[in-house]
Formats: structure tokens, sequence, C-alpha cells
């Protein structure tokens, strides 16, 4: 099974302890049954969209869901998501990670893809949250 990631990131391609949508670009992954293979570089076009308004714009929040599965992204990676990862389980797993190293991410998540694969293969919507460390953790997002 494919599988594409959204490794959210800032202008030195470094995980950063901000919401998912701040991200300043998107690194896409895509697992090819073995390993992660890096597919592209993307910019974060919707980053300001609705933001003088309201942090946490639902309408920010679909045009990123809407940006993302143009690419046909199916889990999302940051450091941290908002009030949004309840639009954003609908449609990606979310997965949230310790590390600010996307190397050392893409080897956990290699060492753990038996789990996100059974998520993405048991389920066409509303995702567990993954937590990654040293190893991995999976729990439902509270409503």
């Amino acid at each position: 099974m494919k599988l594409k990631f959204a490794f959210a990131v800032n202008k030195n391609g470094e995980f950063q302890k901000k919401h998912f949508g701040e991200a300043d670009k998107f690194l896409i992954y895509e697992y090819n049954s073995e390993r992660l293979v890096f597919v592209e570089e993307i910019e974060n076009t919707k980053k300001n969209i609705d933001e003088e308004t309201k942090h946490g714009s639902m309408l920010k929040g679909q045009e990123i869901i809407d940006y993302l599965r143009s690419f046909e992204v199916k889990a999302l990676v940051s450091m941290q998501f908002g009030k949004n990862i309840k639009m954003v389980d609908k449609y990606f797993i979310p997965i949230i990670v310790s590390s600010e190293n996307v190397e050392e991410t893409v080897k956990i998540i290699e060492k753990n893809m038996h789990w996100i694969l059974d998520e993405a293969t048991k389920k066409s919507s509303d995702y567990m949250l993954f937590r990654i460390n040293s190893g991995i953790f999976k729990h439902k997002i509270k409503e």
C-alpha cells in the first residue's frame, strides 16, 4: 500500500512547535512498502488565510485540507495541531512528533509503519491520533 505523508516544517526543513497550518512548507513523503521516500517540497500557500480574523479558522483548516488532498496526502506529521484537528482527522491520519529532526522522525515512522498502515486500511475517516517520541502511541481525538 502506498501512503503519502505531509511533514509540516519551517524554512530550514525542521519541525517546529507550531500548529500544522502555521508551517512554512510541507515535505511530501511516500511509503513504498519498504520505506519512506521523499517526493517533493511544497509551499504552504494557505498559511495566512483568515488569520487576522480568528486563530484556528475553519476556513483556513478547510483550505489546507483541500490543498493537501490534491497531492493525495493521507497522513499529516507535525509537532502540534490546533483545534482544527477535529476536521483534519476526517481526511488524514494526524501524527504528532517530539523531535525537530525530519530524518529521525522518518526512521521512527518506518519502524512503526504497521500501526499507521493498519489505521489507513481499516478506516476511511475519523482517524486516531498518533504520538511519536522514541516509539508510537495511538489514541482517540477528544471531541
